[in-house]
């Protein structure tokens, strides 16, 4: 089980290039049966990680009954602390690859169903005439998203976290090596579902953008607090539904202000178009400021 938030560790990360259909299988790489792997090492420049120095997993200690002994509580926090400072040291290779690429990388995050490919669809086909979009594609199994992603016309690389519930760092370095995004481009990272893990492990993005749907509940920043602390947009998606759920948009606003008052409110609906372009403008201002960030 994952030190930190209870998630199986178990099952191996893949990488499907979706272009060339080449599979990798990689290490969940923080941590290996609750004891942090090893990356401190250095790195190609060309890539954020190399998948060369990931070392097998080791099932020896399997078969040592202390392994089965309940963790002292100590022990388990100071884990969870080495396992945030590995990501958080693993997200800034990420982010300084980024800017060095001058690319604009994008945390998407949401429940499930909340929205986020059918977003990105119409994102990619309203804008792949003006804006270079790549997309890494996270979710527990299959390439069913990811192919939703490629039919829309961006490149896409899956990754497949196994029985983990968010995507780390250096599963998004994997991605980086097989979908090498080209120089000033925007990197869609679409992260599982879920509110609770991936708002604690950066993955070197530029920003967090929250999904909320109006078929979820208008409460959902005060029972997600971390999640919408961590975002700097929040997208209230489905609009087009409003008059058919029981859901207040200016108490949705009210409740993530709250939480978090810089955050920024954008309303739209994927299905309809309705509110689309504020959307786009806020990626061509986001895209801008990274060009400017380069060379203030």
């Amino acid at each position: 089980m994952c030190g930190h938030c209870g998630c199986g560790t178990e099952a191996d990360t893949t990488v499907l290039n979706l272009e060339t259909g080449k599979e990798t299988v990689v290490r969940q790489g923080l941590y290996d049966h609750g004891r942090l792997q090893d990356h401190d090492h250095p790195h190609d420049h060309d890539h954020p990680h190399d998948l060369d120095h990931h070392r097998p997993l080791d099932h020896h200690h399997l078969h040592d009954p202390a392994h089965h002994r309940r963790r002292d509580p100590s022990s388990v926090v100071d884990l969870e602390a080495r396992i945030l400072a590995k990501n958080d040291t693993l997200a800034e290779r990420n982010r300084a690859w980024f800017n060095g690429r001058e690319i604009l990388a994008l945390n998407l995050v949401s429940s499930p169903g909340a929205g986020k490919t059918s977003l990105l669809e119409r994102t990619i086909r309203d804008l792949s005439r003006d804006l270079r979009l790549f997309v890494i594609e996270g979710d527990q199994a299959t390439a069913n998203d990811g192919e939703r992603i490629r039919a829309a016309g961006a490149p896409a690389v899956q990754v497949n976290t196994g029985s983990g519930c968010h995507l780390e760092a250096d599963m998004v370095a994997h991605g980086l090596q097989e979908l090498r995004p080209s120089r000033g481009s925007i990197v869609m990272i679409e992260n599982v579902g879920n509110l609770v893990c991936p708002a604690l492990f950066d993955l070197g993005e530029r920003a967090k953008v929250v999904i909320l749907s109006v078929t979820e509940g208008d409460d959902k920043p005060l029972k997600y607090p971390h999640m919408f602390r961590a975002a700097d947009l929040m997208i209230l998606n489905k609009i087009d539904l409003l008059p058919h759920v029981d859901f207040d948009v200016s108490r949705a606003i009210a409740n993530a202000t709250r939480i978090n008052p810089a955050i920024i409110t954008l309303a739209l609906s994927a299905r309809t178009n309705e509110g689309l372009e504020a959307w786009y403008d806020w990626l061509r201002r986001e895209a801008a400021a990274v060009s400017d960030t380069v060379f203030s």
